[in-house]
């Protein structure tokens, strides 16, 4: 069972210490002690090719754990002693263990929701069970069109908006840019594939620009001829390929490409490490986080402080963290009933702080008319002491913010 395991956050949250069992925990001693703990669910990619976003979705939520049991724990309904937050932790994989995991989750260690999921493939299966069992469950990065149903009522994007929403900014940055010949390569599974339909939707609205697509395989780590086949192009979208997008960028500089490449919601840290000098000035991409703001900077300082192996704040750490604090904060008004905890979020407005929008979502668990924002990785010491290690030479210049996005509704 050294893939699933139950991480008690309290105290300090700078280490993940391994016991004998093969699990972890944040060691420490502050907050309640005697009441029950509440359990909630971690389903993300710890391993496999979409962990280094899932290690940094774990990483927010047991900083926002540690901050709940250190302020004394979740009072439930505002009744008797306050009670511990813990996580109950299952490694998808980024594949098919996804689907043993979750109903190890909510069959065995009883959590009150689940959270964390990055891949689509992961996603379409997950989101189904959830619906079966009535639990709510949290995506961060899983966007294809197909994970929710106009009947969806226990499945919530938090980060990444749909394939159908997150197109629509591509193709104005195009048209912002006078781009007229674009790039795109996709990943062959289901984001990637939902991805290539929604841009085509969107490019419809553009008969001006020209449109070259490769699709790769997800495992893809040579992606020199995908780039030479799409001719000469003046902005590559590397969107729908999530674990190769930071390889594209390196790889189109070491071919003499010189256009610019938009990303697919990559940790910066991770592009700046795959691609190097070549990503600044280069690289842009879309964000949940609004890295200028000074809620985002005081919660960045607190996670670095707790994290210092992490060389940055990704917006990935952010929807962990804000997946507790939501949680933590319908279970204060509601209880632990997942079908109330389900419905106090469909109906609620988060505004997490960092974020670049309120979390609120439609009757089906779609963003509800998200703003992300979009920057480019420049070489840059960032404005503030504390939001970066001693290794980090980046920061993302902020460009724009999206219009609001008009949810995208399944079937539609």
């Amino acid at each position: 069972m050294k893939r699933y395991r139950l991480i008690a956050a309290v105290g300090s949250v700078a280490m993940l210490t391994a016991v004998a069992s093969g699990s972890s925990a944040y060691g420490g001693s502050n907050g309640p002690t005697q009441a029950s703990p509440i359990r909630l669910g971690v389903l993300t990619s710890l391993t496999g090719p979409f962990a280094p976003w899932g290690l940094q979705v774990r990483a927010g939520m047991a900083l926002a754990v540690n901050e709940v049991n250190r302020a004394g724990g979740v009072r439930v309904r505002g009744r008797g002693q306050g009670r511990r937050l813990n996580l109950a932790v299952a490694d998808d994989q980024s594949g098919p263990a996804a689907v043993d995991g979750f109903r190890r989750l909510i069959e065995q260690e009883r959590v009150v929701s689940v959270g964390g999921i990055i891949g689509s493939n992961v996603a379409v299966p997950t989101a189904r069970l959830a619906e079966e069992a009535r639990v709510p469950m949290f995506l961060v990065k899983a966007g294809n069109n197909e994970i929710l149903t106009t009947s969806s009522r226990y499945t919530f994007r938090t980060c990444l908006p749909s394939a159908a929403m997150a197109a629509v900014p591509i193709v104005q940055l195009a048209q912002r840019r006078g781009i007229r010949s674009v790039g795109v390569i996709i990943a062959d599974y289901a984001w990637g594939q939902s991805f290539k339909s929604s841009l085509e939707d969107a490019a419809r609205a553009a008969p001006n620009i020209r449109f070259s697509v490769q699709v790769a395989p997800v495992p893809t780590t040579n992606f020199t001829s995908y780039l030479r086949e799409l001719g000469d192009v003046s902005l590559i979208v590397a969107t729908g390929h999530p674990p190769g997008s930071s390889l594209i960028l390196a790889q189109a500089g070491q071919l003499g490409i010189r256009a610019p490449v938009v990303g697919a919601y990559s940790p910066y840290s991770l592009t700046a490490r795959n691609a190097g000098a070549a990503a600044f000035g280069r690289w842009s991409d879309f964000k949940c986080m609004a890295t200028a703001t000074r809620a985002y900077k005081n919660l960045a300082k607190r996670y670095l402080r707790a994290f210092p192996q992490n060389e940055f704040f990704e917006d990935d750490a952010l929807a962990g963290y804000a997946y507790v604090k939501i949680i933590a904060e319908a279970i204060r008004n509601v209880g632990t009933n997942p079908q109330r905890i389900a419905t106090y979020v469909r109906t609620h407005t988060f505004n997490i702080p960092g974020y670049a929008f309120p979390l609120r979502w439609t009757a089906w668990g779609e963003l509800n008319r998200p703003r992300v924002q979009f920057a480019v990785l420049t070489r840059a010491a960032p404005p503030e002491r504390g939001l970066n290690t001693a290794s980090t030479t980046f920061w993302p210049r902020v460009l724009f913010k999206s219009q609001p996005l008009a949810p995208y509704r399944p079937g539609s």
